[in-house]
């Protein structure tokens, strides 16, 4: 039997729905838990920025070590600068919850909407790229039909409110 590499990587739709749901659900609870704490203006702004660097890290590291496992040319230094940003941004995460003045169950909402987003972001961003042809383009099913993503964020206020 032979197996098409075509669909060998393909993730099928209700995976890629939900792990749209899940980002959007990671970011949102991060952002909104953020939004209504009573962290000073500085604080919120350095647990935005660590937030903005670690799925930018993930996603890059995550494509990275792709790339270097399909043979794809990548320099020791970028792969490094990907691992250090990457182990930075949690570092100063875990460092900054450690010190923040706030109760544990609040430590651990902000830990573990961080960790559902940046696990969330590698995932959508594997399933682009597994559905990403040779010449850049992006099939359409990589993104959930706007329907789809009003429906999700629709429940994922629900539930929040």
């Amino acid at each position: 039997m032979k197996l098409n590499n075509s669909t060998l990587n393909k993730p099928s739709s209700a995976y890629i729905l939900a792990t749209w749901g899940a980002l959007i659900i990671g970011v949102l609870s991060y952002l909104i838990g953020l939004w209504n704490s009573t962290f000073e203006l500085n604080e919120k702004g350095f647990y935005f920025a660590v937030f903005l660097l670690a799925m930018f890290a993930a996603v890059t590291l995550q494509k990275t070590v792709r790339d270097k496992e399909e043979g794809l040319p990548v320099t020791q230094i970028f792969v490094g600068m990907c691992w250090a940003a990457f182990a930075s941004a949690i570092a100063m995460l875990v460092i900054g919850l450690i010190n923040a003045d706030i109760l544990l169950s609040e430590k651990g909402f902000y830990g573990i909407s961080f960790v559902l987003a940046l696990f969330s972001v590698i995932t959508v961003q594997k399933n682009t790229r597994d559905l990403t042809n040779e010449l850049g383009e992006t099939d359409p099913s990589a993104f959930p039909k706007s329907a789809q993503g009003i429906d999700a964020a629709v429940e994922t206020s629900e539930i929040i409110q």
